[in-house]
């Protein structure tokens, strides 16, 4: 299997990569920020990984069938892979059937993002009563389309109050009014009932209606074209695995979890700079290589290695506009981080300005923390930026025209009182909860001492 990594390159030279798999593929079209980087030979593509950290890091299409509860399926298939543990995207009701996510170990971090996306069912609903016009039931669906109330049927487990839940499409396959079923797709929100959809349809033709039979045809990122398997073929990969040493058939069964992350838009990062990353730094303008056209302010990105593989989810915290015209800054913070620790070696605090700051810290100049001291240089304080912590200091914005004038920021005189102001009601409070706890006690142990009095004066009496 030959190796797609994202190799440095001079600038104009181009790489057809529209046939690459998974984050890699058309790489060429991201917005190239520099060419220029260091390989650091750690870490591997996420198919070509060795077959321990690929169930790790894996997710599994499943095709789930019927009766069992996703909870069972899910631990089934915990037990048949022998993994540490495994978690799921969105649960299905036993008699459901289709496409449920099942990840493995490492890609349960992803599990929470999943759940929240989009799902696309296929249902079969039964009227209680023929219908007198059978267009009637494609417009009574055309009508239940949108943003509709509903509340949880009595079947299901949670608390049964009313929300609100978004059909985005819904299309009418087949009906068969003797027989007074009908077959309809739809693509949904999350936590979306189709149960309580059915009803609704059945009261908006008059005649009442139930679900008969279901079937999830999608599940956010995969469907049921992507590789679908049964927990049968998942037995038998792992018996071959185990009997045969032939890893080849896991391998189907499980898909790297990047491909979850096909959907989000992209950052490409420094190899120096992924265990950074990993250990929570925000990613900062020079560790960026690549990045999508249109990123903007607040978008949720997925940051990715020159080989493919996910690191993190993160926030975007510049568009791309500002990713282009900027030298330093901060381009996107971590949400949540998928690539283990020390995957990739460290390579932070190697810089001009670390190796300044240590040795000011060495010398007494700045506390240990690297915070400025009474002996901090002027020089330090006037050129020094801090990113992190709570002195970190806004992103620079590129100037919107040459003449427009510059304002001189003034310190925020509002903010520091507003601070003074929390620290007082948080200071006042806590000795607050301080009296009361004293207080109880008190009474606790007047009470308990009443009580032993109490209990000595019967048996006295007694005697």
């Amino acid at each position: 299997m030959s190796e797609h990594i994202i190799k440095p390159q001079a600038a104009g030279e181009k790489a057809d990569t529209s046939e690459w798999p998974l984050l890699v593929k058309n790489y060429d079209k991201l917005v190239t920020r520099t060419g220029h980087y260091t390989p650091i030979p750690a870490g591997s593509t996420p198919l070509t990984r060795d077959l321990k950290s690929y169930i790790s890091s894996g997710v599994i299409n499943l095709d789930k069938p019927a009766n069992p509860s996703s909870h069972e399926v899910v631990a089934w298939i915990k037990r048949i892979l022998r993994a540490e543990k495994t978690g799921h995207s969105g649960t299905l009701d036993p008699k459901v059937t289709g496409c449920l996510i099942v990840c493995i170990d490492r890609a349960t971090r992803l599990v929470k993002s999943q759940q929240g996306a989009g799902k696309e069912y296929v249902c079969v609903l039964r009227l209680h009563e023929a219908l007198k016009d059978e267009k009637e039931l494609g417009r009574a669906i055309e009508t239940l389309t949108g943003a509709l109330f509903q509340r949880p049927p009595l079947i299901s487990a949670v608390k049964r109050q009313l929300r609100i839940r978004t059909i985005y499409e819904s299309k009418l396959f087949e009906f068969d009014n003797e027989r007074q079923l009908a077959v309809f797709w739809a693509s949904c929100e999350a936590g979306t009932y189709m149960r309580t959809l059915c009803v609704h349809l059945g009261m908006l033709l008059g005649v009442g209606g139930h679900m008969q039979e279901l079937r999830r045809v999608r599940s956010g990122a995969l469907s049921e074209s992507d590789n679908m398997v049964t927990l049968h073929d998942i037995l038998d990969a792992q018996w071959v695995y185990d009997n045969n040493r032939d890893e080849s058939y896991l391998r189907r069964c499980i898909r790297p979890l990047e491909s979850l992350l096909l959907g989000y838009k992209r950052m490409v990062v420094k190899d120096s700079a992924v265990n950074a990353v990993c250990y929570g730094a925000k990613l900062m303008l020079p560790g960026l290589l690549r990045y999508e056209q249109n990123v903007e302010t607040g978008d949720e990105v997925v940051l990715m290695t020159t080989k493919g593989e996910a690191i993190a989810l993160g926030v975007a915290q510049m568009s791309s506009t500002d990713l282009a015209s900027c030298d330093h800054g901060v381009a996107a913070k971590v949400k949540r981080c998928i690539m283990e620790r020390d995957t990739y070696p460290r390579r932070w605090g190697l810089g001009p300005i670390a190796q300044k700051k240590k040795e000011l810290k060495a010398a007494g100049k700045l506390d240990k923390y690297g915070n400025v001291n009474d002996n901090t240089p002027d020089s330090w304080k006037k050129d020094y930026v801090e990113h992190t912590g709570e002195n970190a200091q806004p992103n620079p914005v590129a100037p919107a025209s040459a003449s427009a004038p510059v304002v001189a920021s003034e310190p925020d005189v509002d903010m520091k009182d507003e601070d003074e102001d929390k620290k007082e009601k948080k200071d006042k409070k806590d000795k607050k909860d301080k009296k009361d706890k004293k207080e109880k006690k008190e009474k606790k142990d007047k009470k308990r001492k009443a009580d032993d009095d109490e209990g000595s004066k019967k048996k006295a009496r007694k005697e």
